[in-house]
């Protein structure tokens, strides 16, 4: 299985090309990629756009990306994991901070290009790149700490500026978003609190009777409400297990299981392990 094994936590790449050599690939790692100079064309997951100076792209783990380069470009790229945020840098709740990415990164409605909407943040998120790379090549004392509160900075502006978009795109186009789109999506952003994904709460919410959601979210979906969100459940487990140090314990709190017993158990009926056999897999052996 192919990991991001770098010992640090967060890396800063910089790039300046006439033309990009690279194939179509994804990473296992997040990357903010900020367009220093240059322009042409930006293709995420198939959707081809163009790029300017001072465009800021976010990329998940899972985007496909590559560019092509109409003149002489010069990127930075942020990469990082979520241990960036770990228990060995001061910030206050890694946990909400890992909800936030997680919200961000697997939102249902988002078309991939400059994440930026709003000017004046743009100037702000520049301000803090600079900041960033100064702290990251002189290695002063704390610099690990401002990294990191620098990083959680951008991704609450990028956070803010996603949101606002979204909002407006339901605005002008609220005939793209059916029922099953709006009861999918509810149910990641609060996949988290079990009382928020039961079924009485979600025919309340959208106004149906708990058998009739019933069947129409099989019928749209081809699994039942349950079997959806457990198995999204486990790909936040198996997310959370690549990517992060929380014990199995803490996971299980966290996405509401009573305990780690019942997490693993229904982990092993989607992965055939435990998710402790798991996380050991992923460890190269010496």
């Amino acid at each position: 299985m192919s990991r991001y094994t770098l010992h640090e936590t967060f890396v800063v790449h910089q790039y300046s090309i006439e033309e990009w050599e690279a194939e179509p690939h994804n990473h296992n790692y997040f990357e903010i990629i900020f367009v220093e100079k240059g322009n042409g064309y930006h293709t995420i997951n198939g959707v081809r756009f163009p790029y300017k100076e001072n465009n800021i792209f976010l990329l998940s783990p899972e985007d496909t990306h590559h560019f092509e380069i109409k003149k002489h470009s010069q990127f930075t790229y942020f990469k990082f994991t979520e241990l960036l945020f770990s228990s060995k840098v001061n910030l206050p709740d890694r946990k909400y901070w890992l909800q936030r990415i997680e919200q961000l990164l697997h939102h249902p409605n988002i078309i991939p290009g400059d994440v930026i909407s709003h000017e004046d943040d743009r100037s702000i998120i520049w301000d803090i790149h600079n900041l960033v790379l100064d702290e990251f090549k002189n290695e002063k004392i704390y610099y690990q700490e401002i990294i990191s509160n620098a990083i959680s900075t951008i991704l609450s502006i990028i956070f803010r500026n996603i949101s606002a978009k979204y909002i407006a795109n339901q605005r002008e186009i609220p005939v793209i978003h059916t029922k099953i789109d709006l009861i999918l999506s509810h149910i990641r952003q609060h996949v988290y609190d079990n009382d928020l994904t039961k079924i009485s709460y979600l025919a309340n919410k959208f106004n149906m009777s708990q058998s009739s959601i019933s069947t129409y979210f099989k019928r749209k979906t081809g699994e039942s409400i349950h079997q959806y969100v457990t198995k999204y459940k486990m790909k936040l487990v198996e997310y959370r297990l690549q990517h992060t140090e929380f014990t199995i314990a803490e996971i299980a709190y966290q996405l509401g299981y009573t305990d780690e017993s019942h997490l693993t158990k229904t982990f092993k009926k989607y992965f055939a392990m435990s998710p402790k056999q798991y996380r050991k897999e992923l460890t190269p052996s010496n």
